[in-house]
């Protein structure tokens, strides 16, 4: 055999041979890693019921005249008049907020004149629901043209909440042990909990309570305040 014979000969023992070591040898180099623990998410819902306590309105006067310096002075003086009967009625000045002073021209039926200018006024009053009927009948008694409401509201619905919070929390880990138990696994303790939104307010007409007893009556009704919590639990 000459020599070319013999290197490739013994090139491919040492092949064979290097073949049959990386069988039979582990590889020291890699580690087995352990796969993320399994987890249980849930969204759990929460709803408390009040009573609403406050009522809010808007209570506006329009106005008409020949000109715009004149129909914004008769407007302020009629809007003053209804702020000072809401203030006689018992409402407290930090309580009643001017929300629109508009001014606008009147035209022909056709656009192309100008026949006079309309103002317009509104403030937003908010009182115990008990004066609302008083306060409707004061300002329209003042000269109040345009009413909106009532925009009815707990005064407690920061409690309230809290209160649907809780109850999303306790919903939540019913649905996750209900979750595990019918997966075989065992619940363990919370890894993750976003609140899943603000406070709500539903109103329930059907539930409605007693008028307030005025000419205009108002009224309570009841309120759901719901909430949601989303959890993430650790199982095993």
């Amino acid at each position: 055999m000459n020599r070319t014979g013999k290197i490739l000969l013994l090139a491919g023992v040492l092949l064979v041979a290097a073949a049959i070591a990386g069988v039979a040898q582990p590889d020291f180099g890699r580690t087995a890693t352990s796969s993320a623990g399994t987890t249980i998410t849930v969204t759990g819902n929460g709803t408390v019921n009040g009573t609403p306590d406050r009522a809010s309105f808007d209570f506006g006067v329009t106005t008409q005249a020949s000109t715009a310096a004149e129909a914004l002075s008769r407007n302020a003086s009629e809007a003053r008049g209804i702020v000072d009967a809401l203030k006689k009625a018992g409402v407290e000045s930090s309580d009643i907020q001017t929300t629109q002073v508009s001014l606008w021209p009147q035209t022909s039926s056709d656009g192309s004149t100008i026949t006079g200018y309309q103002a317009s006024n509104s403030v937003q009053v908010t009182a115990g629901i008990g004066k609302s009927g008083e306060l409707v009948d004061a300002a329209v008694g003042a000269g109040a043209n345009n009413v909106d409401g009532p925009n009815l509201d707990t005064a407690d619905q920061s409690s309230l909440y809290d209160q649907a919070l809780k109850q999303a929390l306790g919903d939540a880990e019913g649905k996750a042990q209900a979750i595990a138990e019918g997966a075989g696994l065992t619940l363990g303790a919370v890894v993750k909990v976003r609140e899943g939104g603000n406070a709500v307010p539903v109103p329930m007409f059907a539930e409605a309570k007693a008028a307030t007893g005025t000419a205009v009556p108002v009224e309570a009704g009841t309120q759901q305040i719901q909430a949601s919590m989303t959890v993430t639990y650790s199982a095993g």
